[in-house]
Formats: C-alpha cells, structure tokens, sequence
C-alpha cells in the first residue's frame, strides 16, 4: 500500500529540501514561490478527467439480504479495459491524470474501482482486507459489470493495489484477462519496510483543516509530488471528520483564538463570548480526517506481498512491471527479468506513486505495452518508444 511503500523506499530516494511549514505542517503556511507568484491547493472535481461515475452493486456472496457497492469512474468506449487498482490509502482518484493521459495516446476503456474501505465504495465487512477478499471483490465487480462475456481487461495496480491485481490473475477471478502490470511493488522491500510502517503512520497528520490544508500537506511532505493530480486525489484519501470536535481537535482549529483570550484579560467578556461563536463555526466546519485508518489493517499487510514475485512470474500472460528504480528488484525478479518473463521499465525522478508522479510516462509505458502485443491501437499520433529493459 501507498504509505507503506513510501516507508519501504524513504532510504532509496534522493533527499529532498526542506520545505517551509516542514512536511507534517497543518500550519497551513503558504509555499514561497517568488514574488507574485502562488500554488493553487483548491481540490479539482473527478469529472476533469473521467467521463462518469458509477456505483457498481454487488450481492452479497453469504445470501444474505444485503449488497455492497462498489464505486468506479470511467471513461473510453472501444478497445480493452483497464482496470485500476490503487495503493492503500488511496482511491480511483490517483489514476485520475493518468486516465486523461492514456485515453488520448490508444483506444482503450478506464474502469478506476475504489477497493473496499477505500474512496466510496460500500461493504458490510469492511475491515476484511485479506488479499483473498479483495481479490474476490475485483472478479465479482467485473461479474456484475460485464455478465459471461467480458471485454478483454488489463489489470494495472499500484502498490497494494499492484498486489491485489497479482492475486486477482493468479486465483483465475477474470476470465477475460489479457495482460498484468504492477506500478512500484516488489515482495523483497516491501516485505522488508513492514516493521517501520507503523512509524510512518504516527508520523502523519491526524486530521487537516481542509481539503487545500490536505492537498498542500501531500506535495510539501513528498506524497504526491505532482500538484495536479494531488488536487483530484487527495480528495479521495480525505473526509470530513463525523460528529463533534474531540477536545485536541478542538484546540488546534482555535488555537489563535485560546491565545487571544488569554491575552486580552480586560475585555475577557468580549473575547469569551467571540470564541465561544468561532468555536461554533469550527464545528459547523469540521476537520478532515483519513478515510481509512491503515494502522488498523496490519494483520494484513504480509499476506498482500509474502511470495508476490513468484505469484507474478507465474501467471501466464503477458506482464509489465514499473519502478521508480532499478534498486527495487529482489532476487527472483531480477531472475524473471534476465529470462525475459516479463517487460520491465524503470521511471526516474519519481517518488513511490509514479502514475500520480509521472503520468504521461506511465501512459507512454502502458500504451507501449499494449501496441507492442497488438492488444489496441494508438490514436492521436501516438508513437512507441521501446525501452530497453
């Protein structure tokens, strides 16, 4: 998952300056981007970038009275499908820029899924988030879309989600299935960064103020390094907090306020009664807080990625894997990689979310991978540039 991996790959990345308000800030404090100039953090509406939304309705597996529902966001109507998988944490929105990006290079159709507990997608259980489950949930999604006869369909997945799309092939749930590609997730680190995940949970933001609050915090802390698309996926990783404020909450919103009653001892009346309405409106704003508390999903997490890599090399269809760097690779993929048991390519300059990071290359790479196995054709003037690897 996207947090997780972050941990895995803090040690590999080059180093970053500090930026101003440091990377936990809720300060909301301002990037110093020259004079006159100004980053814009305000969130941007999924319909930017996908051509609908729907809630896919699944039933439920026990016969029970109940169904859950799944969201996706789509766009495209020929060629195959690619089915989105994003990192924990994440929602269909990280694939948002991406999805502009390779709809316009090859004929193909998105279906971005929110996994359980992630985005607004709906289950009764849905803190089962064993790799089995949720690979289920894929293959029944793709059911209840598409019936006994569905489209050729390319899984993609980032990180968790890389390791669900792995899971979803390997356990044969779409029948329909042509190629697999798995975005910056290898079994070796992230086996490796499992104890040190809970650190980088605590290390997090608890809650922000607002949407822009969330959006600047992901960009200056190095999440998404790409402002654009932190402006349509942030949205997804985020809610407003339920109910009232708890009493820490409560404090940091009016901090200022506290502060100026304090030191305003002669008109306290006023100032009282002044914070007593700011406090007001504070709850009438809440908070934003995560939309799904990771910590709780550990009993997990070893099950998403233990024996990964030869999961992946066993599938028998043609497989994509890309890295923000080479160093990524354990034994038995590089293994796989010198037999040429699948296309692998590397993205520099990238942090771990590289469709979010460089979406344009991500299409690039994908489209590639597509044309060179006659799976689509490209449109727009597309040109295959064939890496190396």
């Amino acid at each position: 998952m996207s947090a997780l991996e972050k941990t895995m790959h803090l040690g590999r990345l080059p180093s970053r300056p500090p930026l101003p308000g440091g990377g936990g800030s809720q300060s909301g404090a301002k990037l110093r981007m020259g004079p006159g100039r100004k980053r814009d953090f305000s969130p941007v509406s999924w319909n930017q970038y996908f051509e609908s939304m729907e809630d896919v309705v699944v039933e439920n597996e026990s016969g029970k009275d109940c169904s859950y529902t799944f969201r996706i966001y789509k766009s495209g109507s020929e060629g195959p499908v690619l089915l989105l998988l994003h990192g924990g944490g994440h929602s269909a929105l990280s694939w948002a820029v991406f999805t502009a990006a390779i709809i316009s290079r090859i004929q193909c159709r998105i279906v971005a899924l929110d996994l359980r507990s992630h985005g607004e997608t709906k289950v009764k259980n849905s803190e089962d988030l064993s790799a089995e489950t949720m690979a289920k949930d894929v293959g029944n999604v793709v059911e209840a879309m598409y019936g006994d006869l569905p489209p050729p369909i390319m899984l993609i997945g980032h990180s968790m989600g890389g390791a669900i799309a792995v899971h979803t092939a390997a356990s044969n749930l779409v029948p329909s299935l042509l190629g697999l590609c798995m975005i910056d997730v290898v079994e070796g680190t992230a086996m490796d960064a499992l104890n040190s995940m809970q650190n980088f949970l605590r290390g997090r933001p608890k809650t922000f103020k607002s949407l822009e609050n969330a959006i600047e915090w992901s960009v200056k802390s190095g999440q998404i390094r790409n402002l654009e698309s932190a402006r349509v996926s942030m949205v997804g990783q985020v809610k407003q907090c339920e109910g009232a404020l708890s009493p820490e909450v409560s404090k940091t919103v009016v901090e200022g306020i506290i502060e100026e009653e304090e030191e305003d001892e002669e008109g306290s009346e006023s100032v009282n009664k002044r914070k007593k309405e700011d406090d007001t409106e504070a709850k009438k704003d809440h908070p934003y807080t995560w939309r799904i508390e990771l910590a709780k999903t550990e009993k997990y997490w070893d099950g998403w990625f233990r024996g990964l890599s030869n999961l992946f090399l066993s599938c028998p269809i043609p497989k994509l894997l890309l890295l923000a760097g080479v160093d990524r690779l354990d034994k038995d993929l590089t293994i796989g990689q010198m037999q040429g048991k699948f296309q692998m390519q590397v993205l520099p300059q990238c942090g771990h979310a590289v469709h979010e990071d460089a979406p344009d290359k991500v299409a690039e790479a994908v489209a590639t991978f597509l044309i060179r196995h006659r799976f689509t054709e490209p449109i727009g003037g597309f040109q295959c540039v064939f890496p190396g690897c």
